[in-house]
């Protein structure tokens, strides 16, 4: 697979290290990845080891392919054990090696986006990608790395303009949500795709402007669609009041993974359970090259989707920390913003 992608995408990747991330002579450049231990060898399936440990492996090829094209720059790599949740921390000594580089490319399964760790990070002036579930083919020249940032870039700042300001938005779609989110007084963030200053961070492949909406103000019903998670065969339905989700419906397996995570089957209301439920995110996919529906990087940046996501916000202007982050994607929304159409059935109305 490394040589494959090494002759396949190798512009590709050192497009990302120069023009996304802004590289030049004498930055310190970590490539970090996450891989399966033993016990996970006996508890996840087959299929989800795979996934792991081509990512794993796709690092690895990042990572070489840097150290064959790129001149005077400095790079390590480095791999942890797998945290087992998006927004868990990795270890301190992973955290210290974040601290100490100067771009940081995390190509991992579990999300670091929202972890004490990737804040401390950026603040120290890292400019960092994020890049939890990336797949070789996002490299390939379809694929969401191959889009126009510059553009973008431009309709992401169009939109943010637009929302910033607001207060409430209501969206629906034909899967059935339904669901009304506040966020006045709150700030409107970027992905753009291009962290070329110090500070900067986001996804690779980016394309995405989100809000922290107000703790404890959305209501209504959210549908993850069966085919836009990962392993979702049915639709599953997130009952949502006063900010927190209360019941979840559906969703077979994936329905129960969240039904446990969420302290609902068994009941559990400790702090930790109830942090989880809360609304934590609400994002516009603004990528026109974005298209597949089941992986949740790839699926929030499609433009013309919306996404919720359940848990941490307190790394984006929100006040609830968690150790869960989840993005839901929602296809063909209509999304009215203070009474007026944003967005209808996945058309942006400004763009």
């Amino acid at each position: 697979m490394i040589d494959d992608l090494k002759s396949k995408a190798r512009s590709a990747v050192l497009n990302m290290f120069n023009f996304n991330m802004g590289v030049k002579e004498g930055d310190k450049v970590l490539v970090i990845t996450d891989y399966p231990e033993r016990k996970d060898w006996s508890s996840l399936k087959s299929i989800t080891l795979n996934d792991v440990v081509s990512r794993s492996l796709l690092a690895k090829a990042v990572y070489e392919i840097g150290v064959e094209g790129l001149r005077n720059v400095s790079l390590l790599f480095d791999a942890y054990p797998l945290t087992g949740v998006h927004g868990a921390e990795p270890s301190d000594y992973v955290a210290d090696l974040m601290k100490s580089a100067d771009v940081v490319i995390a190509i991992t399964t579990y999300s670091l986006s929202h972890t004490n760790s990737r804040e401390e990070a950026t603040k120290a002036g890292v400019r960092l990608a994020s890049m939890p579930g990336f797949t070789a083919d996002m490299f390939l020249p379809d694929g969401p790395m191959a889009a126009d940032y510059r553009w973008i870039k431009e309709a992401s700042e169009k939109i943010a303009n637009f929302l910033q300001g607001r207060k409430e938005a209501k969206i629906i779609n034909d899967y059935g949500t339904d669901i009304t989110l506040s966020f006045e007084g709150r700030r409107w963030n970027i992905d753009t795709g291009i962290y070329i200053k110090p500070g900067e961070w986001g996804n690779l492949p980016g394309g995405e402007v989100y809000i922290a909406p107000l703790e404890g103000r959305a209501n209504g019903i959210f549908v993850s669609p069966k085919g836009w998670f990962p392993n979702l065969k049915e639709d599953m339905r997130f009952h949502v009041k006063d900010g927190y989700v209360y019941r979840i419906e559906g969703g077979g397996e994936v329905g129960d993974y969240f039904r446990k995570m969420l302290g609902f089957e068994p009941r559990n209301e400790t702090l930790e359970y109830i942090a989880r439920r809360n609304i934590a995110e609400l994002g516009i996919g603004t990528n026109p090259k974005a298209k597949r529906p089941d992986n949740i990087l790839e699926a929030e940046k499609i433009l013309g989707t919306v996404h919720i996501a359940i848990g941490d916000n307190s790394h984006f202007g929100g006040k609830n920390p968690a150790d869960l982050h989840e993005d839901f994607v929602q296809p063909k929304p209509t999304v009215t913003v203070d009474g007026e159409v944003f967005m209808d059935k996945g058309k942006i109305t400004i763009l």
